[in-house]
């Protein structure tokens, strides 16, 4: 096998791969295209749909929490306005200034003391969510101030109490406790330095403790979503008010302090991450304390009915991957196998074989027209390629035609050759015969026979000499004809062979417009590649289509470049068989020109023994007479001798045209040989087309 023939089985083992055909790579990029495009929708849909919910769901979330915060801010505010009301009471303060009245008695003292006492618990009884309210000196040391209860000694420790102290007269709300302050477990507590509206002085600290029953009568039912969660928390991220009493006092399920240094004070909401779920937090400060109000939801939760936007995306990306399979499978249908087609069929005839076709679909669309493109190719090359066949056989068979008048030219020449030998040796015998009479003259009278047996001798003699001369006059007059035979065909072989190149230029001109094509092609392609590629990703299967269309025009070129050799071939062959044919010509018409001459030269032969043999019967007749014209015998003897000499140097001269005549027959039948071999050649090189 040769280098050509591997690198073509290359070339189609690289063609037969599925991943590199035009019908796969469509098939991949409407696959890719199809599913990522609506993967895509999908997930942004999903997530689109799922940042609008959230941003909803805070907003109308953050919206609940500030009326829910709203709500709470006035518990705390009327609660601090009781404890701005025990302060302005006139009957408290007086009985608490009575009781530091030294002069008066324990009784009077214990009196005073259930006075107020009764008058904090009118209060406590008068509002539901009012634990108990107690009144405690600054420390433990001071016994002259009124005190409703005595306090464990660490609550003048605790950070509360000194809080309250440093306040100085403004409330200070104190987170839930489960222990409570002073004496109600479960209750968050308001507490302020109490004064005495009437004496100003300090009588100590007012602590109301309120029941947690009080922050959710205030919340009331407050919601933000299904498994969502309200509670109230302090700076310390621990639990003020929540719906389950068991976190109390613990750190919240989140850090919203931190979190919120990271969002912003500005922002009112935050997404946070619990043992590996999203949960969207919204908070709003309450006014009347550094407490937070704080509602929490699992993303998951809120995203629940998006969840069905990612499903419908999972049966879209399905059906997506079906609609991509079955789009490919048609665009493969309707592209790429009319195109592996056409390349098959391409290839074939690259091959060597034109009776290749492609079948009519009745597609008007460009692969349709490329298509009839490519059989009006094929038909146009197998006329041109029938054409040179028919011209290459004329061409032959005239070529055998002229072999075999070459043949029998070269024949004839040397029959001439040897009849012209014989007259040759005649002419030469005759002179002999005629110098033997003139010596015989002198002794004519003593051998009158032997004149008679020579006169005898020289009748037969040119008898013989009269036929040879008619002979070669015979043969003169045939190769004249045979001559003329013979330029008449080479004329005609001529003026085939200068149509057959007329043909060859026309079959050029067809390959120059084909090769336009393929070029105009190219830049088509070139074009179609350019606008693709501007299109961006809509535009990428147009441009592989393109790409495909560019290499079945390179296919095309190559077929066509090869087809052009063969025609270059073709051309050199004629011009070969033109050259040869001109230079035959001119020694076609010597050779007739030297025919004519020995047919006038054979004519004046046949006159001359014509009147020889006129003059021999005369001598015969004047043989009785022989001795009384002694002296005519001997002129006539003279006369005979000078015309045996003068038809010895004809016949030479003859002889010597006729060996010139022998030479350019064969010189014409080698180049007959070599014009059927041109022709054999021609024919061997069509021969690899089937039409």
């Amino acid at each position: 096998m040769s280098g050509a023939d591997i690198r073509q089985l290359k070339q189609q083992l690289r063609l037969q791969n599925p991943v590199r055909s035009v019908g796969m790579k469509l098939l991949l990029i409407f696959f890719a295209s199809i599913v990522s495009l609506v993967l895509i929708i999908g997930i942004l849909s999903y997530q689109i749909s799922k940042s609008i919910i959230k941003n909803k769901v805070a907003d109308a979330s953050q919206q609940t929490i500030t009326q829910a915060t709203d709500k709470v801010d006035f518990l705390l505010e009327s609660m601090e306005n009781i404890t701005i009301q025990i302060m302005s009471d006139d009957a408290v303060a007086d009985n608490m200034s009575k009781y530091k009245d030294k002069t008066l008695t324990q009784f009077d003292k214990l009196q005073t003391g259930q006075l107020v006492s009764s008058r904090l618990k009118s209060y406590v009884l008068a509002n539901s969510k009012i634990g108990d309210i107690n009144i405690l000196p600054l420390n433990a040391e001071v016994t002259d101030t009124y005190r409703t209860t005595t306090p464990k000694d660490d609550v003048y420790k605790s950070d509360w109490f000194t809080k309250i102290k440093e306040a100085d007269g403004k409330a200070v709300w104190l987170p839930t406790k489960k222990a409570g302050y002073v004496s109600t477990p479960n209750s968050f507590a308001v507490g302020r330095v109490l004064r005495n509206i009437k004496s100003s002085s300090v009588e100590g600290i007012l602590i109301m403790e309120l029941k947690t029953n009080a922050l959710r009568e205030a919340l009331g039912v407050v919601s933000i979503g299904q498994g969502s969660s309200i509670a109230i928390i302090g700076k310390d991220n621990n639990v003020v008010y929540s719906e389950t009493s068991e976190e109390l006092e613990t750190p919240y399920i989140v850090d919203v302090a931190a979190n919120i240094a990271k969002t912003g004070i500005d922002s009112d909401n935050f997404e946070a991450v619990k043992d590996k779920e999203e949960i969207l937090t919204v908070y709003d400060p309450i006014q009347k304390s550094d407490w937070l109000l704080v509602g929490t939801i699992p993303v998951g939760e809120l995203v629940k009915d998006a969840s069905t936007i990612f499903t419908l995306t999972i049966i879209m990306v399905l059906v997506a991957i079906v609609l991509a399979i079955l789009v490919g499978l048609l665009v493969i249908r309707m592209i790429a196998h009319p195109l592996v087609s056409l390349r098959n069929l391409m290839m074939e005839g690259a091959r060597g074989n034109l009776t290749v076709r492609v079948k009519d679909n009745g597609r008007q669309d460009e692969i349709g027209q490329l298509s009839a493109s490519f059989n009006e190719m094929m038909e146009q090359i197998t006329s041109l390629v029938s054409q040179t066949n028919l011209s290459a056989q004329e061409v032959l068979n005239t070529a055998s035609e002229l072999s075999d008048a070459s043949r029998k030219t070269s024949i004839s020449a040397k029959e001439i050759a040897v009849a012209t030998e014989e007259i040759a040796s005649g002419a030469s015998s005759l002179a002999v015969e005629a110098e033997r009479g003139s010596d015989l003259t002198g002794t004519i009278n003593v051998k009158v026979g032997h004149v008679v047996e020579a006169n005898a001798m020289m009748e037969t003699a040119a008898a013989e000499v009269q036929t040879a001369s008619r002979k070669g006059a015979d043969y003169m007059s045939e190769l004249i004809t045979k001559t003329g035979t013979t330029e008449e065909m080479i004329r005609s072989m001529a003026d085939k062979v200068e149509k057959l190149q007329e043909s060859t230029s026309s079959i050029r001109k067809i390959l120059d417009m084909l090769d336009n094509i393929t070029k105009q092609t190219n830049i088509l392609s070139l074009n179609a590649t350019i606008e693709a590629a501007r299109a961006g990703a809509a535009g990428k299967g147009f441009m592989v289509v393109a790409d495909e269309i560019r290499k079945l025009a390179d296919q095309s070129r190559q077929s066509i470049d090869v087809v052009a050799q063969i025609t270059a071939k073709i051309q050199t062959e004629m011009k070969e068989t033109v050259g040869v044919l001109s230079e035959a010509y001119p020694i076609f018409q010597e050779q007739i020109t030297s025919v004519k001459n020995a047919d006038d030269i054979f004519k004046q032969v046949q006159a001359q023994m014509d009147g020889f043999a006129g003059k021999l019967q005369e001598v015969t007749g004047s043989v009785e007479q022989l001795q009384e014209s002694q002296h005519v015998l001997s002129e006539a003897m003279t006369n005979v001798s000078a015309v045996a000499e003068q038809s010895s140097a004809t016949s030479q001269e003859v002889a010597s045209l006729s060996s010139e005549q022998l030479s350019i027959s064969d010189g014409l039948v080698k180049l007959s040989e070599k014009l059927e071999q041109l022709s054999n050649s021609l024919k061997e090189s069509l021969s690899k087309f089937s039409i």
